[in-house]
């Protein structure tokens, strides 16, 4: 089984670089890259999770209703995409759930940061996949948490997909830098083993980010990305397809692994 995921958000990368974009800006490019993400799901008959910020589905609510009218999941990516308060978790899951009609089971805390489960299970979500179970400078270090799916606190948490032993993630940065051939074989074999993939996306990384004037990105965040990145992306689908891998909702999975 395959879960793809995309985390809809206000693009408010660049304020990290350095760089300034205005909101109307992350609105906009989100929203351009979230479309391309939806005709290739539907090119392939794929149906996945977006974890959608408050903010950016109260802004874009036409693509929320799209995101539901072809079969897609709704889940939380906070309130805000910059900003954390307790609060947020129970206010965003209302939000999303009003403008979805869909009720909103999973969570993913922006940037993969810690947050307290105890709040998680008060805010009313099932699962939450907020965890990166590898080491990235300067942003975590989660090689003591389990590589697979485990509960805490009452909630089944869906960490991303790492390989066996070395623990090489499987998110988008690997998208971009990998070679297509070791990206799929580190796939195949994590797959081998967990019996699952769990990959998660932006809809940024389908804009052409190679402008450092713009956004100040460093290359192995702007590699392979836009036009390029489509490619690659549509390049794995097909591939997994042929090899006969599956593909689901996160909360699809979720609700299979609770028959157990």
């Amino acid at each position: 089984m395959i879960l793809l995921s995309f985390d809809i958000e206000e693009f408010d990368m660049p304020f990290e670089y350095g760089k300034q974009i205005d909101f109307a800006q992350q609105i906009a490019i989100s929203t351009e890259g979230t479309n391309k993400i939806l005709a290739i799901l539907a090119q392939y008959n794929i149906k996945a999770t977006f974890y959608c910020t408050a903010t950016y589905a109260l802004n874009k609510p036409d693509i929320i209703a799209r995101m539901v009218s072809e079969g897609h999941e709704i889940a939380s990516h906070g309130y805000y995409h910059s900003d954390f308060k307790p609060e947020h978790l129970k206010q965003s899951k209302d939000a999303l759930e009003k403008i979805s009609g869909q009720t909103v089971k999973g969570y993913r805390m922006a940037r993969m940061m810690p947050v307290d489960e105890q709040e998680i299970f008060k805010a009313g979500y099932q699962y939450n996949s907020s965890i990166n179970p590898t080491y990235l400078p300067g942003r975590y270090n989660n090689f003591s948490k389990p590589r697979t799916w485990f509960y805490q606190d009452g909630v089944l948490q869906l960490p991303s997909s790492v390989s066996p032993l070395v623990r090489f993630p499987l998110f988008w940065l690997s998208f971009h830098n990998l070679p297509m051939g070791i990206l799929k074989w580190l796939s195949k074999i994590t797959h081998r083993k967990d019996g699952y993939l769990n990959l998660y996306f932006h809809p940024w990384e389908f804009t052409d980010l190679k402008q450092p004037e713009k956004f100040g990105f460093p290359g192995y965040v702007s590699k392979n990305s836009g036009a390029d990145f489509e490619l690659r992306i549509s390049n794995f689908i097909n591939w997994a397809q042929k090899k006969g891998y599956q593909f689901s909702t996160t909360g699809g999975f979720v609700a299979g692994l609770k028959q157990y």
